[in-house]
């Protein structure tokens, strides 16, 4: 119906007319793809989305720019975020991530491990990682590929990155590889087929491995510590103990667990004990607390044997009155296993030691345990005597841990055809040389032995 001729009729509305404020407003709330598609559709969105102040947002959200580093740069947030994407663009939805845990790992470690903040690369180049793709023939993932961009890893050194672990007789530490040192160690044997080593320990040449083909039963880029199967027929076939299911989820939680203060700083090095809150018991002014750790190159799942160690702190309050120092006399542990089998061990001291508690000091520990189950739990008490009234003698309650194995997998090897061929003919070879060796062996009056050879 026609509006009647005395009716003012408005003009069609345009995107020319409205105010540009309450558009750069509405810009502001795009991510930045929206943001760049803008440009192509009019001369005025065009002019509006490379308004300055709207890239800000994405700047520090993509790429943790502050106002710092645009000041040092000498550019306009717009200009930085392009810049930054032309080079890190297929990193988008990794490198703040990645970034911040970087930044507060080294902000760490220069407060608690100052030494260790030297042995850190630079970062590499795109060209190198696609050298070393084209050198292995796979595809690096892109969370590994963006935090090799920020750091390249480190140099063989101890202590190592990736945390530490001492015993009396044992003592690891491991090491993040840099990209070229990775690509060195890359397996294409089997068990380990398509595999690139991620950490490395100069001590016992343990390694934790990223899988980059779902091959020999892993998921595709899933991390994990290798150990032979023992009782396998085949020698290429390994357990798997699971530490991650992507690189980005594994490093940035090893970062949390660390800047948190999840992991101790022992001797200025990162040690791998995981402290559960609530282990905690305070009897009268002492208080004990544990933290445990699985050792997987002390493990097998095939014979079972779980290698487990903990360590455990002895404190008295600063508040406690002097007359109350005391002396640990005894332990006493009750040790069940997954099955519900328990052990009890009782003895003297602990760790050949019997140390002396006063008010505001601190014992610590270490010692382990196996298990013939994936899980287990400790839980005891400590006998002490006090130094002032030897007739009084009184029991610490040691609160009760649990130790879990991680997750495993038995890999699935199925040996090529050549590697088939060649065992067939050395088991030939072995079987003639033992039919061999036992007719030269065989006793001379073996015609007249009445008893059949053994």
């Amino acid at each position: 119906m026609a509006a009647p001729p005395d009716m003012e009729v408005s003009p069609a509305l345009s995107l020319e007319l409205l105010p540009t404020d309450p558009l750069l407003l509405i810009l502001s709330f795009l991510d930045y793809r929206d943001l760049v598609s803008c440009c192509y559709l009019n001369r005025r969105l065009n002019q509006l989305s490379s308004h300055d102040p709207l890239w800000k947002r994405h700047c520090k959200k993509y790429w943790l720019i502050s106002e710092e580093e645009k000041a040092r740069r000498n550019q306009g947030w717009r200009a930085i975020f392009i810049s930054t994407y032309c080079d890190l663009g297929r990193y988008i939805h990794y490198y703040a991530t990645l970034k911040k845990a970087w930044d507060d790992l080294e902000q760490y470690l220069g407060q608690w491990c100052p030494r260790m903040i030297g042995s850190l690369k630079e970062s590499v180049r795109e060209e190198d990682l696609d050298a070393v793709e084209a050198q292995i023939h796979c595809k690096l993932p892109d969370d590994y590929r963006c935090s090799f961009r920020i750091h390249n890893g480190q140099k063989l050194v101890v202590p190592g990155l990736m945390g530490s672990m001492a015993l009396s007789n044992h003592y690891r530490s491991e090491d993040l590889l840099d990209i070229d040192t990775a690509a060195g160690g890359f397996q294409q044997r089997l068990g380990l087929r398509q595999c690139l080593p991620l950490t490395f320990c100069i001590h016992t040449g343990l390694s934790q491995y990223m899988a980059l083909e779902s091959v020999e039963g892993r998921n595709k880029y899933e991390i994990f510590y290798q150990c032979p199967d023992q009782m396998a027929r085949n020698p290429s076939a390994i357990v798997m103990f699971i530490t991650g299911t992507s690189y980005l989820e594994w490093f940035t939680s090893y970062v949390n667990k660390v800047v948190t203060g999840g992991y101790p700083i022992i001797r200025d090095q990162i040690f791998r004990y995981v402290h559960d809150k609530d282990c905690v018991a305070t009897t009268e002014d002492i208080t004990v607390s544990v933290s445990t750790s699985f050792l997987p190159e002390l493990s097998s799942v095939h014979p079972p044997h779980y290698f487990f160690t903990y360590r455990i702190r002895i404190e008295m309050s600063k508040d406690a009155l002097p007359e109350n120092i005391c002396q640990l006399e005894s332990r006493y542990w009750r040790i069940t296993n997954a099955k519900g089998d328990v052990e009890e061990v009782q003895g003297p001291g602990v760790v050949g030691e019997f140390p002396v508690i006063s008010p505001g000091k601190v014992y610590e520990y270490t010692s382990c345990t196996t298990f013939t189950t994936t899980s287990g739990y400790m839980e005891g008490y400590y006998t002490f005597h006090c130094l002032s009234n030897k007739d009084r003698f009184f029991n610490v309650t040691i609160p009760r841990f649990h130790m879990v194995c991680p997750t495993f997998k038995v890999s699935t090897v199925y040996p090529r055809i050549s590697d088939t061929v060649a065992l067939t003919v050395g088991a030939s070879r072995c079987r003639a040389s033992n039919r061999k060796r036992h007719l030269l062996t065989l006793p001379h009056n073996f015609g007249s032995c009445n008893c059949l050879p053994v």
